[in-house]
């Protein structure tokens, strides 16, 4: 014996309130992670890091590293540098933050962003 059990067509119950918060969902979900994966925070972040580990080699350099470069705590100063880059793409990030992509307008019509070209442009034939 075999159960000959038919399963539900996946757009059986197909319900548009549910479809609709559905796509507000990932839409939702899609400009969180415009904003996670902003390219300003990842330099930023790598600025940051790399400025500090730099700049406490600066300060901790000894006589004969400075002796090589000739007087100048070069790490200090470039650790100092990207510190401040960092900061400055952290700052910029924060202040002027990720806006995603609008949404496809809804409605059939034209789009009067985009006009129509081709056949269609012209109209319908009659």
């Amino acid at each position: 014996m075999t159960d000959k059990r038919k399963d539900p067509h996946p757009h059986e119950h197909y319900d548009p309130a549910a479809y609709v918060a559905q796509m507000d969902d990932l839409e939702r979900r899609s400009g969180s992670s415009a904003r996670l994966f902003d390219v300003r925070r990842i330099i930023g972040g790598l600025f940051v890091v790399y400025g500090v580990i730099v700049t406490i080699a600066g300060i901790t350099a000894s006589e004969a590293d400075l002796e090589k470069a000739e007087g100048i705590n070069i790490n200090l100063w470039t650790g100092l540098g990207m510190l401040a880059l960092g900061v400055f793409f952290l700052l910029w990030l924060r202040l002027s933050p990720a806006v995603p992509p609008p949404a496809a307008p809804e409605s059939g019509g034209p789009d009067p962003d985009h006009p129509a070209t081709g056949p269609e442009a012209d109209g319908p034939k009659t």
